[in-house]
């Protein structure tokens, strides 16, 4: 009877004791994206979600869509969500970062309630202009927009994205006035550049690169620290005089409290898929690069992106709620 009642009690130990790499993963996992389905996170979290079926066949990999609230919804429910590996997210800077500067209370702090696990891809913006515009770079941009003081609108795809922020950042590098016009979403934007309803935007390069293909717009310059390989011949905007840098990056993330341990091996296998020649190849498709950091890395990036965004949201006095 007593060793009975001690081997019990070493159940009940066990069942108590936290997830380890071991545990990884279990028999099946939640993969929250906190956008709706054909949005680019979802993209690659269903890449990742195939990558990890194929190499774990013992467990399902689910992707579960939760948009809602700038993203601040779905990645709410994964910092509210058990660690122990189950359910993981796929957002990006908004909810992760920026919206911590945006917003007067988030339901849940990035800094506590969430662990990073890696970041996974960076993908450029692009400044966007009107070809009725007559310029064909950023330098000659600047000098129209310097001798037109807020003659001109920019489009952004919603208040306080990171399309709306880059160029309020780019406004007061350049030391100009624009005026901002949110759309809902990147086609509505780019079809009021197309239409000269704004003549401007810094939006994500995927949706600028079919229309200036067309000649229906031009790329000036991207918005990342490097020139992109799939832009090859588009500067940067530091390259063209302008001290500013957007990355439309994300990351994977797990609940606060996940294991350390637990949360390298979601790691290890993650990087390892992203960075697969197939997976690549498509990422590349939606001008993507993987990237595949360190649990560490992400935190840091993380940190950087607040303390990149802050001067520009105080400067230009931009708020959700």
């Amino acid at each position: 009877m007593l060793k009975k009642l001690a081997f019990t009690a070493l159940l009940l130990i066990a069942a108590a004791l936290p997830a380890t790499a071991q545990d990884w993963p279990p028999k099946t996992v939640r993969i929250l994206v906190p956008f709706g389905p054909g949005s680019t996170p979802d993209i690659v979290a269903r890449l990742v979600a195939e990558g990890l079926s194929k190499k774990h066949p013992g467990s399902t990999f689910v992707v579960e869509n939760k948009p809602g609230a700038s993203g601040n919804l779905g990645t709410d429910l994964v910092t509210k969500s058990t660690p122990d590996g189950s359910t993981i997210g796929v957002s990006i800077g908004g909810p992760l970062a920026i919206n911590t500067l945006l917003f007067s209370k988030l339901p849940y702090n990035p800094q506590k309630d969430i662990a990073p696990v890696t970041q996974l891809i960076t993908q450029p913006s692009a400044l966007t202009v009107n070809p009725e515009l007559k310029v064909n770079t950023v330098a000659e941009l600047i000098a129209l927009l310097k001798a037109n003081p807020g003659k001109y609108n920019f489009a952004s795809i919603g208040n306080g994205s990171l399309s709306h922020l880059a160029m309020e950042a780019i406004a007061i590098k350049a030391g100009v006035n624009l005026v901002h016009l949110p759309y809902q979403g990147s086609p509505a934007a780019m079809t009021a550049i197309m239409r000269g309803d704004a003549q401007i935007g810094c939006l994500p390069a995927i949706s600028v690169t079919p229309q200036a293909q067309d000649g229906k717009v031009k790329i000036l310059a991207i918005s990342t620290a490097k020139r992109s390989p799939y832009l090859k011949d588009v500067p940067t905007l530091k390259e063209s005089g302008i001290d500013v840098e957007a990355d439309a990056w994300m990351g994977l993330i797990a609940p606060g409290g996940t294991p350390p341990a637990l949360v390298d091996a979601i790691n290890k296998d993650v990087v390892e898929i992203i960075k697969q020649p197939a997976v690549v190849e498509k990422l590349a498709t939606q001008l993507m690069e993987p990237v595949g950091s360190s649990p560490a890395e992400f935190r840091a990036q993380i940190n950087h992106e607040i303390e990149r965004w802050a001067p520009a949201i105080k400067a230009a006095n931009v708020k959700v709620n």
